[in-house]
Formats: structure tokens, sequence, C-alpha cells
């Protein structure tokens, strides 16, 4: 890929609010430091984004910079430049807003949080390939419900019930023209309802979308074509075929998950190296 077409990452790193449960559990100074299977969460997104060779800039936000040296090897890249560090702000969007306002307009941006502890070189190539492929100014990530629910039985997950199926957002957001970053200030508008979908449809697309959605017949297709009708903004979802995609790291009960699960792929990965003829 050619430099120029690569994307700058911003790294939401924040806690949304004082005494996280993640980092009390933990003892670290915030959730982004909460070590998963052996490394810090944070590392484990910059080192996937880093991976994917579809990153050329890679920004985060937050956590304080009294926090910082409570994750040295994070640290360590802020230090060399590796990565970028900025000072969060009272919200998620506010500051991701800051993040956009260091990065020349017409660069596309990648925008994701330091919690999404399953993100892989894949996931990341997959959505910012069909990203690029998407007659859009932004698209965002997500997955099938039912993909999520048949990878993790009884896992809980945000839902956004619709005609066409239920969906999880994926912590995935690409900007690819400086009209697609407006769609950051429609997010200060929608950002305290995120877990209530109903409302955040209510006040933020009308109330045909929210009738439709209450009676179970909004559409993906018709909920975004709101967003254009309201902002202007043409967004498009990219579906991933990676349900642990759709899982990031709020509570507690997430972190035992998500370590579940890497510690079946280290024991896979294991399983092939000592009998390679039982898996070609």
């Amino acid at each position: 890929m050619n430099k120029t077409d690569q994307f700058t990452a911003i790294v939401l790193a924040a806690d949304r609010a004082a005494g996280d449960p993640v980092a009390a559990k933990t003892g670290m100074a915030c959730k982004a430091f909460a070590p998963i299977y052996g490394t810090p969460m944070i590392i484990r997104v910059l080192d996937a984004l880093e991976a994917s060779n579809m990153v050329k800039t890679i920004i985060i936000c937050g956590p304080p910079k009294s926090a910082i040296p409570g994750c040295p090897e994070l640290e360590r890249r802020i230090a060399s430049g590796r990565v970028i560090w900025l000072p969060n702000l009272d919200s998620p969007s506010r500051s991701a807003d800051s993040g956009l306002m260091h990065i020349d307009q017409n660069a596309p941006v990648l925008l994701t949080t330091a919690d999404h502890a399953l993100l892989t070189p894949s996931i990341v190539r997959y959505f910012l390939g069909e990203s690029q492929k998407a007659d859009s100014d932004a698209t965002v990530g997500v997955v099938k419900y039912e993909d999520v629910a048949a990878a993790f039985p009884g896992v809980k997950r945000t839902v956004i019930r619709l005609r066409d199926g239920g969906v999880c957002g994926c912590n995935l957001y690409a900007f690819l023209n400086p009209r697609g970053r407006g769609l950051v200030s429609f997010w200060q508008r929608a950002e305290d309802l995120r877990k209530h979908p109903g409302k955040l449809i209510a006040q933020t697309f009308g109330l045909t979308p929210v009738f439709l959605y209450l009676f179970g017949l909004l559409t993906l297709d018709r909920g975004l074509k709101a967003v254009l009708a309201k902002t202007g903004i043409k967004v498009q979802p990219v579906f991933l075929p990676f349900p642990q995609a759709g899982v990031d790291v709020d509570k507690v009960e997430d972190m035992l998950l998500v370590e579940s699960v890497l510690a079946g792929a280290v024991t896979l990965a294991q399983k092939k190296t000592d009998s390679p003829d039982q898996f070609p």
C-alpha cells in the first residue's frame, strides 16, 4: 500500500468515569492498562494497528499524562514518537474531535478504542480495505448479533434490533473525507444514549425511524439514510466476518471472556505447531 493511502488512527484511551471496574479489579490507573493475558489492552490495540500495515500514524487521546508511567511500554512508545499522545477531554466524542484537529483534513482516519482487546491486524485490514471500496463519506464496523451469539453463547452485548437482523457495534469507524468527519459532531449529540437504542434513534433521527424501530420495521439501510438526511453525511456499514470484533471490555466479565478467547487461540496455535499433519 502506498504511504499516502494509509490511515491515521485515533485511539480513545481514557476511562469514561472514575472508578472503572476493570481498572479497579486489576489495580491499574486506568482500564486501558489492564493486563489481558499478560499484555496491557492498549498495547494489544496498538500492535494490531501497526501490524495491519494500513496505519501510518497513531494518536491516542488519554489517559491523563500523570497515569502514563503506569504502562512503561506505552511510555516508551510515546517518548520515541512511535505513538502521539493527546490529553483526553470530557467525553469520547470531544476527545475524538480533538484528535481530528491534529490531522490533515484530507487524510483518511480510523477511530477505535483502547478496550478493543481482541482487535487483530486481520480485522483492521478487512475493515479499512472495505472502507476504501465504499462509495461513502464514512463507514462503521458492525457484526451480526447472531454471529456474536453463536461464537460466545450467553454473553450479553448491546444490540440494535432491526428488521433485517440485530447488529452489534465494533468500535471501528472510518472517516474517508472531510465531510465524513462531521459524524463526530453527530455523535456528540447521541453519545449519552448509546446504551438506549430507542432513545438514540428518537432524538437523532426523528419520529418516523423511532416508530419503525419500536415496531421492528427499521432496516439498517433506512437508518443510515436517515443519518444522510439529517447530516448530509453518507455512512455505510462494513459487516465484519469476525464475531470477536463485537466484543470490547466494559466489565470484568468482558475481561474474563477476552482472556479465555486469547488462551484458546494460544492453545490452538500450539496444537497446530505440535501436530502439523493434523492441521493442513
